[in-house]
């Protein structure tokens, strides 16, 4: 497998970690959260000389979502989003483009996904975990082969997301840190919506102890 992470400059400052997830054999790829600058994702798909797939969504704000229609134009590609969430991507009170200045998006999911689904890229396959607290239709990405977690904005290294937005909530997001992800094997390596890798290990001990995190 290789794994590219791409920091993408958006309007809210912070930048968001746009993935690019290929199939060495197969060549067949897929995109997590093209947030903007799909020249460079572009860049990154034609250097492997990959065949994109799937572009996924692990929620529909617009700092994650701004550059999934330029990019299925010039790449093609299966547009992939939680069922709960997939409504939010054309309402601007739930995908925050209004309040982050950022221009009206328009697009559909060609595909709504749901807890439990599995995705293939070649020889490997990721499990869809919905981690709702975020927003109502978070989801993460597991790939138990290659011991790896795309968690979006639910799981941060040392932190989780925030849970004063529309959809938003802090049980369901600790319920869903608690019992979903902290249930993965120790060893998983967690690639978060913003910010460092992190691993599940690491984490436990806010979630199952009460403690702080080890930096």
């Amino acid at each position: 497998m290789i794994l590219k992470r791409l920091k993408i400059k958006t309007w809210i400052g912070d930048p968001t970690n746009c993935y690019v997830i290929c199939d060495e054999e197969t060549k067949e790829t897929m995109v997590v959260d093209p947030a903007g600058d799909v020249d460079r994702i572009v860049e990154v798909l034609e250097i492997l000389n990959s065949n994109l797939k799937y572009i996924y969504i692990t929620h529909c704000h617009g700092d994650h979502i701004s550059g999934i229609t330029e990019l299925k134009n010039r790449k093609g590609g299966k547009v992939l989003i939680h069922r709960f969430d997939a409504e939010g991507l054309n309402d601007m009170s739930i995908n925050l483009t209004q309040i982050i200045d950022m221009p009206e998006i328009e697009l559909e999911a060609d595909s709504r996904i749901d807890d439990g689904d599995l995705i293939h890229l070649g020889n490997l396959e990721f499990k869809v975990i919905h981690t709702p607290g975020h927003t109502i239709g978070s989801s993460s990405l597991y790939c138990e082969s290659e011991k790896l977690l795309i968690s979006g904005d639910t799981l941060f290294r040392g932190a989780w997301g925030r849970t004063d937005l529309p959809t938003s909530s802090f049980v369901d997001i600790i319920d869903s840190i608690t019992n979903k992800l902290m249930k993965l094997p120790d060893e998983t390596i967690v690639y978060p919506g913003h910010g460092k890798s992190t691993m599940i290990r690491e984490e436990k001990p806010i979630y199952l102890e009460l403690k702080p995190r080890g930096y």
